[in-house]
């Protein structure tokens, strides 16, 4: 019987999808660079300018999946989901990306991408199944009834950022999609480095099993753990506010993704969730909290996580928690908990 290994990422809802604002930057410069403007983009995609300009931190899935469409029918352009895929930034992946750049080969990119991916858009998954010497990567839409846009931006942005990893371009490997043909697939053809298979059962890519052990050349592996950390983090922070729609959870989310760019903020938290900051402030004062609570309680919690984990340094630490110098954290955490960092770590050690 043959060996078949199947590893699958956390399941977004599909009700509460959204893709970062990093995620959406590439289709609205594509659409941009093609003469469409982001009012007549909004206006054509049912949505207030608001929500496009400036960048939003997030954006509903079922919004940017809409935008697709509507941007390649306003540009005029039948590979506009190619051409967004091929347009992706090392930031566009956001924490997430940083993490592939740090991993030691492509077996772990594909690992970390099966968690992670998630943390740039909940518009599908990963699956990695590998049988004997062949390996298969499939993405399994949350959204099948969109357009091939959908699924050709996701492979051609993993295409350009795997080229990226490797530090050079990737052999061309038999690539599949779920929908029909296009009358034109010389895009296809460019990108791919050859045609891809339609209405095939899988959006999949299959290759060599033994590219999993390929290096990766650049990779700055010293910074994984840190970045694994943080990731964790939102990860976690991104469930909860799944499973609570409450405006604690929001907050706490936002502070998490914020802390470590040092914009944990008043004024900037509650912009990025939409509210003025006396809005924000009455909400928490209604529920018996106030932003500087929130804040605080997050930083109480992470720090007594990120302390457990013995390959993060202080420095490191601080530098997750939103410090600029690891004295003012070791100042803050002994005001919280009446001992310095360090010494915590040693006695949380011997009680393990």
């Amino acid at each position: 019987m043959p060996s078949t290994v199947k590893t699958t990422a956390l399941v977004a809802s599909r009700s509460g999808g959204r893709v970062t604002g990093a995620y959406l930057q590439p289709l609205l410069e594509v659409a941009l660079a093609r003469g469409v403007t982001l009012p007549a983009l909004a206006q054509a995609a049912d949505l207030p300018l608001a929500a496009l300009s400036p960048l939003p931190e997030t954006l509903a899935a079922s919004d940017y999946v809409r935008l697709l469409d509507v941007a390649a029918e306003l540009s005029n352009d039948p590979h506009f989901g190619l051409h967004v895929g091929e347009s992706v930034k090392l930031g566009t992946y956001t924490v997430y990306g940083l993490i592939l750049l740090s991993c030691h080969d492509f077996g772990q990119v594909f690992q970390q991408t099966l968690r992670y991916e998630g943390l740039a858009h909940d518009l599908g998954r990963s699956d990695l199944l590998i049988e004997k010497d062949l390996a298969q990567y499939q993405w399994h839409s949350h959204y099948p009834g969109a357009s091939r846009h959908l699924a050709e931006s996701v492979f051609a942005g993993i295409r350009v950022f795997g080229n990226w990893l490797a530090g050079a371009p990737l052999p061309a490997v038999p690539i599949a999609f779920c929908h029909s043909r296009p009358a034109d697939c010389s895009e296809h053809l460019r990108i791919f480095g050859d045609a891809p298979i339609f209405d095939a059962p899988l959006n999949s890519a299959s290759f060599d099993a033994a590219l999993l052990a390929w290096p990766v050349p650049n990779a700055d592996v010293g910074m994984y753990p840190v970045l694994q950390q943080h990731a964790e983090a939102l990860l976690k922070e991104k469930s909860r506010a799944q499973a609570d729609g409450g405006i604690v959870a929001q907050l706490r989310a936002s502070i998490i993704n914020n802390l470590s760019k040092d914009q944990a903020k008043l004024a900037l938290i509650a912009q990025e969730l939409g509210l003025s900051p006396r809005t924000l402030q009455r909400k928490l004062s209604e529920i018996g909290t106030n932003f500087q609570q929130v804040l605080d309680q997050t930083r109480h919690e992470l720090a007594k996580d990120y302390l457990r984990q013995r390959q993060l340094n202080l420095a490191d630490i601080a530098f997750l928690l939103g410090y600029q110098e690891q004295s003012a954290f070791n100042h803050a955490f002994k005001g919280w908990f009446g001992l310095s960092p360090g010494s915590y770590r040693e006695q949380s050690g011997k009680g393990n």
